[in-house]
């Protein structure tokens, strides 16, 4: 199922000392990585001060983009979990007063979609 999630791009949990390694040059001075999921080739994470969305483009994945949401500036999310059928829980998140979600990842079924959420609530109430 592992190999089926990556191929369908469900999100799965990544140890912080991983993507410190290789986004560490990211953070500012007292930012730590908290949380963080891979997709096929994207990576997002949560820091102690913001959301960092990592986008790999192109087909050689030369070129990456890095969106930093900082967490006052994310107005609501909703979350969608998994059902019998589906194979991943959803995650939205808006910014500000956009009408639309900036933000929407799916996360496989090993992930406790309830412990993001409440990691999210946390940051940004």
């Amino acid at each position: 199922m592992g190999l089926l999630n990556k191929l369908i791009g469900n999100a799965s949990e990544v140890s912080s000392e991983k993507l410190n390694k290789k986004y560490g040059r990211l953070l500012i001075e007292h930012e730590n990585i908290e949380l963080g999921f891979k997709l096929v080739r994207d990576t997002f994470m949560f820091t102690n001060k913001r959301l960092i969305l990592i986008d790999v483009q192109g087909l050689t994945g030369s070129k990456v983009e890095y969106k930093s949401l900082p967490y006052k500036n994310i107005s609501r999310f909703s979350l969608e979990t998994a059902g019998t059928f589906d194979l991943e829980a959803e995650l939205k998140i808006w910014v500000s007063s956009e009408n639309a979600p900036s933000v929407s990842k799916k996360f496989n079924k090993s992930i406790d979609v309830y412990e993001v959420q409440k990691y999210l609530a946390g940051k940004i109430m």
